[in-house]
């Protein structure tokens, strides 16, 4: 096991939606141990269908080989809902740190189920864009889409016992909430050239709000956690139990009073020995109700002001 799998353990979900008081317990401790450490994990057991996963890769990559300007009738900035060509986004900047932009493409959703207020449903609950050229890609993303949102209140029911509290004491605010989903093209150097200094596929960060679920590809220029215990180091990675990728980001961590840690992560630049290394993840955002009150932060000013500060442009 490498020093980051030893810090990111594969916890079995399964087991703990079925399991016993000791194996409930079991999981539970090893979460908090995790997110005390890196932030991350890795879970098996979810009941995502990899298959589904698989038709979403293709058929995205269909649209972003498209002609730059059939795709820039889908642009939008950061928080929208479409497509985040190349120059739109450095993560880095999150952080306080002036980078160059991050060298992705993504093509975004998020919630759109309205509330029935008018100023939250104008700013958190829009419609979706859908790629007229790609018409597969929507009931595959509606599918993935429930699929997520039940993974996730059962993450947050994990996360609630991990914490030592009742399973719903985070999703006591999840019976309406907003969530981000983006499907992160990573191409190679022979479609973006030479890195420059301090470039990377996405800059060092840590995720702004609750809980993140990846399903990500492994490759050379792929994901890497930073602990203080480690430093860099490439996440871990395995497919044999199919396992996701999950992380906190920053309210989470402040919900937990500071107990957790935000996983700070990048994406390293594609590689220069495999310069045609492509890459796709399937990144999905899951927060909590807007108006939620965090041990004193309105969740959602928090987030807005974090994606505008990735912004370029």
């Amino acid at each position: 096991m490498t020093a980051s799998g030893a810090r990111i353990p594969t916890v079995d979900l399964s087991a703990w939606l079925t399991g016993g008081p000791e194996t409930r317990a079991r999981t539970a401790a090893a979460v908090d141990a995790a997110l005390r450490t890196a932030g991350f994990l890795m879970v098996a057991g979810h009941g995502v269908d990899r298959s589904l996963r698989a038709e979403i890769r293709e058929l995205a990559r269909g649209f972003f080989r498209l002609p730059a300007p059939v795709k820039e009738a889908y642009a939008v900035r950061v928080g929208g809902r479409g497509w985040l060509g190349p120059g739109a986004e450095a993560n880095g900047y999150a952080e306080g740190t002036e980078t160059p932009p991050d060298l992705k493409e993504s093509f975004s959703f998020a919630s759109y189920e309205p509330t029935g207020d008018p100023a939250v449903d104008a700013e958190w609950f829009l419609p979706n864009a859908w790629p007229r050229e790609v018409p597969g890609l929507r009931p595959a993303v509606e599918r993935y889409l429930s699929a997520m949102r039940t993974l996730s209140d059962r993450l947050l029911g994990l996360l609630g016992e991990a914490l030592g509290e009742e399973e719903d004491f985070f999703t006591r605010h999840t019976a309406h909430p907003t969530w981000g989903f983006n499907i992160n093209w990573y191409p190679g150097r022979e479609v973006v050239g030479e890195p420059r200094p301090g470039q990377f596929r996405i800059g060092p960060h840590t995720d702004f709000g609750t809980v993140t679920v990846l399903d990500r590809q492994s490759g050379k220029g792929g994901l890497q956690v930073f602990t203080e215990e480690g430093g860099w180091e490439d996440a871990p990675y395995d497919p044999e139990a199919d396992a996701l990728t999950v992380n906190i980001g920053d309210l989470m961590a402040h919900w937990s009073g500071g107990r957790w840690r935000s996983g700070r992560h990048r994406v390293l630049p594609p590689p220069a020995d495999a310069p045609a290394e492509e890459l796709m993840s399937l990144v999905y955002f899951y927060e909590c109700d807007p108006g939620t009150v965090i041990r004193g932060i309105d969740s959602h000013a928090h987030l807005r002001a974090q994606l505008n500060a990735i912004t370029l442009g």
